[in-house]
């Protein structure tokens, strides 16, 4: 039972009486002359429609003069009646038991009252004194009983806020000690560290959204359990106290920590205050200062010097002292203001430190099975961890320091690694062959071919980890880009119709063309006529539409970003390896069993940009940044290759990690395993590629709107439906889908006759609501 309730029972019990020996009374007074009960009248009233009330002419609220509460109580105001059965309880602010009693001295306007205590009785104590609420709650006779504290805070408490109180159960009163903190806190909300975090955050617009009692009662809270008024001490004091987590406070800032973000301003007002003037507060890194924003602004700033100043070391001293840094710096990845993003550079420590620990390891030796066996197991990780390190921060003084650090420890591990790959290669061992020995695989079943232009390795395996978190199948596949990696020669070599290409002589871009006719391949028209005369269904931009052909698809934006941006790709990474595996989905969900993901090349992002090795513009007829084309009969030192498209046509490389031009950050047409080896994947949605595996459809045949199937296999619990869009399940144009039956037969009807002669999709849907198999039909049938 509530407190309300209670309290309402209470004085109904006050009307009862004797009728052999007594007479019914007229009504109940209810007198109150703190009127503490009277901002709670109104709530009361909801549950007690016989309350009416003394006071100024209101008569939707019940309330009126003294007259006007003698013509109710004598039937003649008709708007305002009082439910037969029930008495009338009349409750009187302001005014005694005394006052009532005092006829002679009563006040004039309450003299057409005074004789109701005659005839009504009045709702009071047993010592005859009237109610408080202190006495209500307290007295173990009427009262509730219960244990409350009668000094005078407490009393002013649990009259702001009498309206929660009076919601209350009084069961869970019962065990409790009702003090000046128990009432604030029941008007605050019963949470006063948030409300302290929230004025600490809010300041002035705090206290305009609450009502002068609820204020009250913040201020009270405050002062009795954190030792602070707000009122008169203010915000930037309560900062300080946040800061400095003494005592009570400690706990107000570990909620704080919980969730920042609820509090956007507070880190503001926390800089406004003055740090402690202490030298060890700035340069220690104990989290004993976490607090304080400074300390990180400062700590950030230490750390942003340290790395700068790694540049000039050795690259094992380097690896050493970005060891001691992550031991130092590591731990502010835990505070409050990594979760603000004011940690970036700590946060990028963590990537660098896994950079330099990765490093510490050799892939500068073995034959070409080993370094790619390295590479794949954990060589990837370190371009990996590169890329992270990059992704962690947005400044540009970040962005130098953390590329201060990458040049010192990963340039001369990728300058190892990828001489000694060129080393160990020549003209026969290159394992990505040529366009005589490479061969086209063989693509099972309604397959997609997608194209993403500069899906390196490591990015691969990003993919391929985002498409498994999603439930999806991949299966994982080294390759080889063809030579040299630029998309002009290594795309058509990733293409279904590389068979039918080949390098013309005097080619000079290392664009190969059509086999047959010679027509070059630059621009893409005649790739993709070759694909199309080959029986491939070109997917442009969004769409996915499903046939029985194979298709070929190109999405992803990751070699021209990296172009354009340099090392700011490292940022746009997630959003592009997100956007390729959205493609993916849709691709399958429109009914393709399985999504081929293929790229032409990799690349090599150095921060700075990668060192310059001269070439004369006289001996070469193009260039890229990491490979040109030779003038006939020019001779040089560099290391050549041929192409992987006319082996008698060969290309200069740059050596190691060299650069032709200056200044390049993001390049590729080298040989390295960055650039070269690729990861190829199969991707299928494993529920549906499981089912559809178990059963075929035998035949598809019409009689006028109406389709029957025929299904061998597995097919128990399978539902036929036939679509507009095969991935759109709104566009299902059938009277109603129809499960196939045992005899593995299921027969729909198409309900609107006008789409007969259109193309339509017989979908077969599992018990799961999975796409199981989907066939291309024409509505009504073929016409012959």
């Amino acid at each position: 039972m509530k407190v309300v309730q209670s309290l309402i029972k209470s004085l109904k019990k006050t009307s009862a009486y004797n009728p052999e020996v007594q007479v019914a009374p007229a009504c109940v007074l209810w007198p109150d002359k703190e009127r503490q009960w009277e901002s709670a009248i109104g709530l009361i009233q909801e549950s007690l429609p016989e309350l009416l009330v003394l006071g100024a002419y209101e008569p939707k609220a019940r309330k009126g003069p003294a007259i006007w509460l003698r013509c109710v109580l004598a039937g003649r105001i008709d708007e305002v009646l009082v439910a037969s059965g029930s008495k009338p309880i009349l409750y009187l602010p302001g005014v005694s038991r005394q006052d009532l009693r005092a006829v002679e001295n009563c006040p004039q306007e309450l003299k057409p009252l005074a004789e109701l205590q005659y005839r009504g009785v009045i709702w009071s104590q047993a010592n005859a004194k009237d109610w408080t609420i202190l006495a209500f709650l307290k007295s173990d006779t009427g009262g509730l009983g219960l244990d409350v504290s009668q000094d005078q805070d407490t009393k002013e408490a649990m009259t702001l806020a009498l309206d929660r109180l009076l919601d209350l159960d009084c069961k869970t009163l019962n065990d409790k000690r009702l003090d000046k903190d128990f009432f604030n806190n029941l008007l605050t909300g019963g949470d006063p560290i948030r409300d302290l975090l929230q004025w600490l955050d809010q300041e002035e617009t705090f206290k305009t959204f609450r009502t002068p009692a609820q204020w009250k009662a913040f201020v009270e809270v405050s002062k009795s359990q954190f030792g602070f008024n707000p009122q008169k001490l203010g915000v930037l004091a309560g900062a300080v106290k946040l800061a400095t987590q003494e005592g009570v406070w400690k706990a107000v800032w570990d909620r704080y920590c919980e969730a920042p973000k609820r509090y956007p301003k507070i880190p503001l007002q926390i800089r406004k205050c003055k740090a402690p003037d202490d030298t060890i507060f700035w340069t220690s890194s104990e989290e004993s200062f976490a607090a304080w924003p400074q300390w990180n602004d400062t700590q950030e700033k230490l750390l942003r010097e340290a790395l700068n100043s790694i540049s000039h070391l050795p690259a094992h001293e380097a690896r050493n002292r970005l060891s001691e840094l992550e031991k130092t710096h590591g731990k502010r990845r835990n505070t409050v203001w990594a979760d603000l993003g004011e940690c970036q550079l700590a946060r990028a420590l963590e990537h660098l430190a896994t950079l330099a620990e990765l490093t510490k390891n050799n892939l500068a030796a073995g034959k070409v099975e080993d370094l790619q066996k390295g590479y794949m197991d954990w060589g990837w990780k370190v371009d990996h961890a590169l890329m992270k390190s990059l992704e962690s921060v947005d400044t540009t003084g970040d962005s130098q320091a953390v590329s201060a650090a990458i040049q010192s420890v990963y340039f001369p591990w990728a300058e190892e690694s990828a001489k000694h790959l060129q080393k160990i290669l020549n003209r026969k061992k290159y394992p990505g062959g040529n366009c005589e020995t490479a061969k086209v695989p063989a693509y099972a079943g309604k397959t997609c071919v997608l194209f993403v232009d500069g899906l390196r390795f490591d990015l691969g395996r990003r993919l391929s980890e985002i498409l498994k978190s999603q439930g999806l199948e991949v299966v994982e596949e080294p390759a080889w880009a063809a030579l040299p990696s630029v998309t002009a020669t290594a795309k058509p070599a990733v293409s279904p119709v590389r068979d039918k290409i080949r390098g013309v002589e005097g080619n000079i871009d290392f664009e190969p063309a059509v086999a047959e006719t010679k027509q070059s391949l630059k621009g893409g028209y005649h790739l993709k006529k070759l694909l199309t005369d080959s029986g491939w269904t070109i997917l442009d931009g969004n769409s996915a539409e499903s046939s029985e052909m194979k298709a070929w698809c190109e999405f992803g934006d990751i070699d021209s970003e990296g172009h354009n941006r340099g090392i700011k790709l490292a940022k746009q990474v997630p959003n592009l390896l997100n956007e390729i595996a959205e493609r993916i989905r849709g691709i399958l969900a429109w009914g393709w069993q399985s999504v081929h993901v293929v790229t032409d090349h990799g690349w090599i992002l150095a921060p700075g940009g990668l060192p310059k090795i001269p070439i004369s513009s006289d001996l070469t007829e193009s260039q890229w940044g990491r490979c040109a084309s030779i003038k006939t009969g020019a001779m040089t030192d560099l290391p050549q290759l041929p192409w992987y498209w006319n082996k008698d046509h060969s290309f200069a490389l740059a050596p190691g990690i060299n650069c032709f031009k200056a200044g390049q950050e993001y390049a590729h047409g080298g040989l390295s395993l960055q650039e070269c080896l690729t990861l190829s994947l199969k991707v299928r949605d494993a529920a549906t590629s499981q089912r559809s595996d178990s059963f075929r459809v035998t035949d598809l045949s019409w009689k006028g709107l109406r389709c029957t199937i025929v299904i061998e296999g597995e097919f128990k619990g399978l539902t036929a439906d036939i679509r507009k869009d095969a991935g759109d399940e709104d566009s299902s144009i059938v009277v109603s889908k129809k499960p196939v039956k045992e005899n593995g037969t299921c027969s729909v009807v198409v309900e609107d006759e006008s789409l007969e002669g259109s193309k339509a999709f017989v979908m077969l849907i599992d018990d799961q609501g999975n796409l199981a198999a989907q066939v291309e039909t024409v509505v009504g049938g073929e016409k012959s």
